[in-house]
């Protein structure tokens, strides 16, 4: 009896919990992985303080998982936890709440149910939103020492799950300009710096990566209007699927009541207003605005409390959140079986683990080398337990394989290197897998140098047709240590366009060159006027020009 009364304690919120539970940790389970989660679970194999592409959270929360259950259920289990307390959280901050409106908005947001057993950097951003909105709204009631310790902590763990966070904190600080007056919010931000400094260490170490990838090398070279319309229809898929406009519209037109409602406020709009101008960029991901959950959600469940011009859509409410559940369950079986093998929406959660057995077969116990993409050798490293590496040609930008020694105990071993027939290159075998045909070859030895970096003095330059123009390099030796080389069949330096197939390569061998450090290179500029990208780059074996230098731009008259 005293469990049955707990379960149907305040309107079955318990009950209703507990399944949300059940149903992500079957999900997580039974799901195979994601490409993304498949890096990530690289990255805890490599536990740093920071990496390429976001901060270590992620990494961390993984490690944690795994360490007790060594597959799928592992990798998510930190996920599922923190999804679990974001509605825990959530729940606390609603004031006077209706919990069968809470409910129904939670089933009308379908990302938060599929979405939040991934092991992703998202759902640890969206619990420290939510931890940090409910200790924000403490120290607005009282500034004491704890609580403005526990704010600068906060503040720092959004930091450290994904850099978006800053865009809380930031229009946090706008809806309430007077805490520009308190004392102790400056204590809390020189806690947040204090504590996310050694990851701010490890940008400056390694030349600030994740600001050169997030604010330069992600912009495109012109706008598109698919971005913007892209980018304004997937937030409406993410707050909904089916009634993504209404829980927005809830949201928006909630009368506000407090500083802290004023917060929230500011964040939903101001982020999403944010991520809409930088449509006018680049392409903008759905996801960068996950950490909207929590505010989103105690404004629209406000709002539809405090205005009578909305009771009209609680009786609409139930039946999209029935269609959502519908279109939900429908999902959440797809990603445990593959029930349309025709159907190609996200096929990397089906088939991995035979298509991993498949290409150890082949490999024959040597490391896979694959070209251009950081999922593959992921993904192949967690089914299959061999080791894998990635090499991107200049037309791919680097990854955090880039930082990792994988490379190195590469050098002077046989290895595999394997490839989709699109690319064009030699190979030695071709075999087919269940996720389509391979080329491979047989490369011994191997060598590679994706940390020798060439940086040219020139970022841009303006020149004739058909011109011969000299760069002046500076080569930098990413590995701290001697380079060992094929004799046989030495890597040479050279430069290639993006625009053109073919690269150029140069007399000038990898050691040499190293020995030099300060390069001279003749550039032959295309025949017809217009733009170019100009990419230095290392030649070696039977591999793509690689990625060793930023671009050049390359103006022809």
């Amino acid at each position: 009896m005293a469990i049955a009364a707990y379960f149907k304690k305040n309107q079955y919120k318990h009950l209703f919990l507990l399944i949300w539970l059940l149903l992500a940790l079957f999900q997580a389970g039974f799901t195979e992985l994601m490409d993304d989660e498949a890096y990530y679970w690289v990255y805890s194999r490599h536990l740093d303080w920071g990496y390429f592409d976001h901060p270590p959270m992620v990494a961390l929360l993984i490690k944690l998982g795994y360490g007790l259950f060594h597959n799928e259920f592992g990798v998510r289990l930190g996920m599922v936890i923190l999804n679990l307390l974001t509605l825990i959280i959530t729940d606390k901050l609603i004031p006077r709440r209706d919990n069968k409106l809470f409910y129904l908005l939670l089933c009308l947001m379908g990302a938060m149910q599929l979405g939040g057993i991934l092991a992703v950097p998202d759902i640890p951003l969206i619990f420290f939103t939510a931890l940090f909105f409910l200790i924000y709204r403490n120290f607005l009631e009282q500034q004491s020492w704890k609580n403005t310790l526990l704010l600068g902590l906060s503040m720092a763990l959004m930091f450290y799950s994904k850099y978006h966070g800053i865009l809380i904190v930031g229009f946090t600080l706008i809806s309430n300009l007077n805490l520009l007056r308190v004392f102790k919010f400056y204590v809390a931000c020189i806690i947040t710096t204090i504590l996310f400094m050694p990851h701010l260490y490890w940008q400056y170490a390694h030349n600030f990566p994740s600001l050169q990838y997030h604010l330069v090398e992600r912009n495109a070279s012109s706008y598109s209007v698919n971005y913007t319309i892209e980018y304004i229809l997937g937030q409406l898929l993410l707050f909904g699927p089916v009634a993504g406009w209404l829980v927005l519209y809830y949201a928006f037109v909630c009368p506000i009541q407090s500083a802290f409602e004023r917060a929230l406020k500011f964040s939903v709009i101001g982020v999403l207003a944010f991520f809409l101008l930088s449509t006018f960029k680049g392409r903008v991901e759905t996801n960068w605005t996950v950490m909207l959950f929590t505010p989103t959600m105690i404004l629209a469940h406000q709002a539809v409390r405090r205005r009578r011009s909305l009771k009209w859509s609680l009786r609409i409410m139930p039946y999209l959140a029935i269609l959502t559940l519908f279109l939900v369950m429908v999902t959440r079986v797809y990603m445990v079986w593959d029930f349309m093998p025709e159907v190609t929406i996200r096929p990397e959660i089906h088939h991995n683990k035979p298509w991993a057995e498949e290409m150890k077969k082949h490999a024959a116990g040597r490391p896979v080398v694959f070209i251009n993409s950081y999922q593959w050798p992921s993904k192949y490293m967690f089914y299959s337990g061999e080791l894998a590496y990635v090499i991107n040609n200049r037309y791919n930008r680097r990854n955090q394989y880039n930082y990792w020694d994988t490379e190195k105990q590469l050098w002077g071993k046989p290895a595999m290197i394997t490839f989709t027939p699109d690319n064009k290159l030699p190979f030695s075998e071709r075999f087919n897998t269940v996720k389509g045909p391979w080329n491979a070859y047989s490369a011994d030895p191997y060598y590679s140098y994706s940390l020798i970096t060439l940086e040219p003095a020139m970022k841009k330059v303006k020149v004739k047709r058909g011109e011969r123009m000299p760069f002046i390099l500076h080569l930098k030796n990413g590995y701290g240590q001697q380079v060992p080389v094929d004799k046989a069949n030495e890597a040479v330096v050279g430069y290639a366009f993006l625009e053109a197939q073919n690269g150029v390569k140069s007399d000038l061998a990898v050691s040499r060159a190293i020995e030099r450090r300060l390069i001279r290179m003749e550039v032959i500029m295309p025949d017809a006027p217009g733009i170019y990208h100009l990419k230095f780059c290392v030649f070696s074996g039977i591999l793509p020009p690689t990625h060793n230098s930023q671009t050049v731009i390359v103006e022809v008259n």
